[in-house]
């Protein structure tokens, strides 16, 4: 015993002997290995040498590949990239982990997140999320910006100093988590919150929202790879910035989004304009504003007086009408003093032969025109004349011979109803009725006696020819006129 602490025999070593003790076993024992795994973190160092992690789905290496061999690498290398390396096995003392040293590399084929990545790319542009018509455009200024990313990092400070820089602005931050379990469904919810704000509400609705990560390797990234999130920034009425990673870096949401970022830095950029400069550009169009007025109205200005100056003064536009006018009222009275003269003369010369002699001279020779014209018309008028009237009284003469007044003349009567209406049928009259005879020499007037009229329609027969039946009925009504009672004014007739 020693100070009371227990005395041992194990060998003490130094962390430097420790170290490099375990270097020379790893190499020794892995001196040469060949590794097949997909590519995670490439990074490309400005010295020229070329850092990443080898990965399968259970473990990483990291890995290293100096200037001199990767010069010498006949592609690039990328994340998600499955390559076959050849090298070996050494320990990097200064952080207490091991590492391959590549000698060299070959591709053999992409990785399984890759392919992943890629089917599901193809899935979800197969569904029109991808389109470019559904991209809706960034607002010039927006009064307040929405930010979706982790609430510590470079991330959110270097999004607000740049806001502040170019335009200040209202910003909401919704806080998620960026990576790791649970993180796509934190980012798709703050999304969706953002989205379901009003206008008009407790908290302000942005007007355009920036969801950002800092860089990283692809399972890093891999939350914004998630369907969950593509979807919510596909559905966003609000536009969106995606700024994920670096500007190598491209994930779903870079797709789905309205615009991509090459960093969160450039986001801030695409948000806002910078005010220094909005207010240079405004007071420059201020200026160029006067100046194009200042110049448009002096080019008028100058075209007005160049017109003016080509155009003829007034008075020299009126004096030559005025001029006119003086010499047509000079004229005037001398022409009409002209043209009375003339008429006065015309008028001496027709009134000269106008005397009574030549009056009745031209009298006399239209009369005798006229009368000529009477003689010649005169026998052929009463020729034409004396045939007209002899026509007319052949014409007279047939009539007076079909007349109904001869036939009364021969001894035979009319038989008029009370309407003035020749009777030619006894079936038209009745017992009773009043009736005028027509004679040659007067009428007479008369009541029927006798039968009814259905009963005459009945017992009357039609002999075949009419007008020898008119004449038997108008022939046997003279021969019984004297047993007929007539009903006159003066009396009864037997």
């Amino acid at each position: 015993m020693n100070d009371g602490w227990p005395v041992s025999n194990i060998q003490e070593f130094s962390v430097s002997e420790l170290s490099s003790a375990l270097k020379r076993s790893v190499e020794d024992q892995f001196g040469y290995v060949r590794v097949r795994a997909e590519l995670s973190g490439v990074k490309h160092a400005a010295s020229g040498h070329l850092y990443f992690a080898l990965k399968d789905d259970k473990s990483v290496l990291d890995g290293v590949c100096w200037r001199g061999q990767a010069q010498k690498l006949g592609f690039r290398p990328e994340d998600g990239l499955e390559v076959v390396c050849s090298g070996k096995l050494t320990t990097y003392a200064a952080r207490s982990k091991y590492q391959m040293v590549v000698d060299q590399m070959e591709p053999a084929g992409a990785g399984a997140l890759m392919a992943l990545l890629e089917e599901r790319r193809k899935k979800l542009a197969s569904e029109g999320l991808f389109d470019p018509a559904r991209k809706k455009p960034i607002p010039y200024l927006p009064k307040v910006v929405g930010v979706v990313t982790s609430p510590t990092g470079a991330v959110i400070r270097d999004i607000l100093h740049r806001l502040a820089g170019r335009f200040p602005r209202d910003v909401i931050v919704w806080p998620v988590l960026v990576q790791g379990q649970g993180a796509a469904d934190q980012v798709a919810s703050a999304i969706r919150g953002f989205d379901a704000l009003t206008e008009g509400g407790a908290v302000p609705r942005p007007d355009v929202l920036i969801v950002a990560r800092g860089g990283g390797s692809i399972e890093d990234l891999w939350s914004f790879n998630e369907e969950v999130v593509v979807r919510a920034v596909a559905d966003c009425s609000i536009p969106v910035i995606s700024a994920v990673g670096h500007e190598t870096d491209t994930t779903l949401v870079d797709h789905a989004a309205d615009l991509r970022a090459p960093t969160p830095t450039g986001a801030a950029e695409m948000a806002v304009p910078v005010r220094e400069e909005l207010i240079v550009t405004v007071s420059d169009f201020g200026r160029r504003l006067a100046l194009q007025r200042q110049q448009i109205i002096q080019t008028r200005s100058e075209k007005l007086h160049a017109l003016g100056r080509a155009m003829p003064k007034p008075a020299d536009l009126l004096g030559l009408a005025q001029q006119r006018f003086d010499d047509l009222c000079d004229r005037l009275p001398r022409a009409l003093s002209f043209i009375a003269r003339s008429k006065e003369s015309q008028l001496n010369r027709v009134s000269g032969a106008l005397t009574v002699g030549r009056l009745e001279q031209a009298l006399l020779f239209h009369q005798r025109g006229i009368q000529g014209m009477i003689n010649r018309l005169s026998p052929a008028f009463a020729r034409l004349l004396q045939a007209h009237t002899d026509r007319l009284a052949a014409a007279s003469r047939m009539l007076e011979g079909l007349s109904y007044e001869r036939v009364l003349d021969r001894g035979f009567a009319l038989v008029e109803d009370a309407n003035g209406t020749a009777v030619s049928r006894a079936v038209s009259l009745g017992g009773g009725d009043d009736i005028t005879l027509r004679f040659a020499d007067g009428l007479l007037g008369a009541t029927v006696k006798g039968q009814s009229t259905d009963k005459a329609k009945k017992t009357v027969k039609r002999p075949a020819d009419k007008r020898t039946a008119d004449k038997k009925l108008i022939g046997k009504k003279k021969l019984s006129k004297a047993k007929t009672i007539a009903k006159t004014n003066q009396g009864e007739l037997f």
